[in-house]
């Protein structure tokens, strides 16, 4: 796909994950929970396959935070696997790893983070941008929305929290300023554009395993 080239770094992978993101949208247990068809437990199962999958980013940014042209991205304000697990916590109690299976399509999705974050690190990009923006961006709406669909308290919907910033949206700008940052100083931007590209067909691959496994 051709993307502008002179767009800043979150421009270009916005342009060239398109089609991919409503896809994301649309498929698997992500379009249940925005539908409002889906229930606890699946949305407990939907949350203990992301952790991993946080879990690896966060472990790989903050290997990197010291590496030029990235280190801005592991910023602790945007982590999300301690929500997660309070989440988690709070949904099903202490036993939530044992209780709740982990999925292949999980650790498929990890284990090419991990790769991500070999050698240079630059591929992280990628994934920060398709994780983090789109909790900034989106995560408010989808919070009200699982509130008034499933009934969760607050307590349980830690994960679309901030508790660092008192300001979402400048969070969003900051985070977004530092992708178009790390992206000026990239020696392969074709490949991480084609990774955020494989980052979101991941995605829709667990969410429709996730949706397969809730219904089962």
């Amino acid at each position: 796909m051709l993307v502008t080239r002179s767009a800043p770094m979150a421009d270009r992978l916005r342009e060239y994950t398109q089609t991919l993101h409503v896809r994301a949208e649309r498929s698997g247990f992500i379009a249940m929970l925005l539908q409002g068809t889906a229930a606890q437990s699946g949305y407990a199962l939907f949350l203990a396959n992301q952790w991993p999958i946080y879990d690896a980013l966060e472990k790989g940014l903050t290997a990197h935070r010291d590496t030029p042209g990235i280190a801005a991205l592991a910023d602790g304000s945007v982590y999300r696997a301690a929500s997660l697990e309070a989440d988690l916590r709070a949904l099903t109690g202490a036993s939530w790893r044992t209780q709740l299976p982990r999925l292949p399509e999980a650790d498929r999705y990890a284990q090419r983070i991990v790769n991500a974050a070999a050698g240079t690190g630059e591929l992280l990009i990628a994934h920060a941008y398709v994780r983090y923006l789109g909790d900034l961006s989106g995560g408010q709406i989808l919070k009200r929305l699982l509130g008034r669909t499933l009934q969760l308290t607050n307590e349980s919907l830690g994960f679309y929290d901030f508790p660092g910033t008192a300001d979402i949206d400048a969070l969003r700008l900051h985070y977004r300023a530092a992708i178009n940052a790390a992206g000026t100083s990239l020696v392969d931007v074709d490949a991480v554009l084609n990774e955020a590209a494989v980052a979101f067909e991941l995605s829709i691959e667990l969410s429709q395993a996730v949706a397969t496994a809730a219904a089962g």
